[in-house]
């Protein structure tokens, strides 16, 4: 069954947003980010930030809305650091265990892409060779389900009660 999230971040990936955009940006209701702010912090992190073919965007983007939700504010201390480093690897070590990887060009090995900053076209035949929208949905139901099990202050997974800090 898909979520709203998971239909919302297709929708933008498939609208010709980046893969860390659509993660991102499909998490605004839970986030409080508006969803051009949302666009515009992860406009930077596609197709392995900048297509530099690095950690994949639906990664980055799924990182940066942890950080929103989990993230360590003033005061923190190294406990608190390790304890998000160590939320930040569990969610990579989920992503890397269904797809082998978290890099970009590993991901994408066999497909004719490059490192250029040109965007390639958004076709009929882009979306049917990339597997990418598979990587945004992935993405998507990773951090749903980590949200569902680490219930976060003030957001529609906070059934539990608390928040989601370690």
């Amino acid at each position: 069954m898909k979520t709203d999230h998971e239909k919302r971040a297709c929708e933008l990936f498939s609208s010709g947003c980046n893969c860390a955009q659509a993660v991102l940006t499909a998490f605004s209701d839970v986030t409080g980010l508006d969803e051009e702010t949302s666009m515009r912090i992860s406009s930077s992190f596609g197709a392995g930030m900048g297509r530099m073919r690095e950690v994949c965007g639906t990664c980055s983007g799924m990182f940066m809305a942890a950080g929103l939700l989990y993230g360590l504010s003033p005061g923190f201390d190294d406990r608190e650091k390790a304890a998000h480093y160590a939320r930040i690897q569990e969610l990579a070590a989920q992503f890397k265990e269904e797809h082998g990887s978290l890099i970009c060009r590993e991901l994408l090995k066999g497909l004719k892409v490059t490192s250029t900053p040109t965007p390639d076209a958004r076709t009929e035949e882009y979306y049917k060779v990339r597997p990418c929208i598979r990587f945004v949905r992935t993405a998507v139901r990773i951090l749903e389900k980590y949200l569902a099990e680490h219930p976060v202050s003030n957001t529609g997974y906070d059934k539990k009660g608390g928040g989601g800090h370690v």
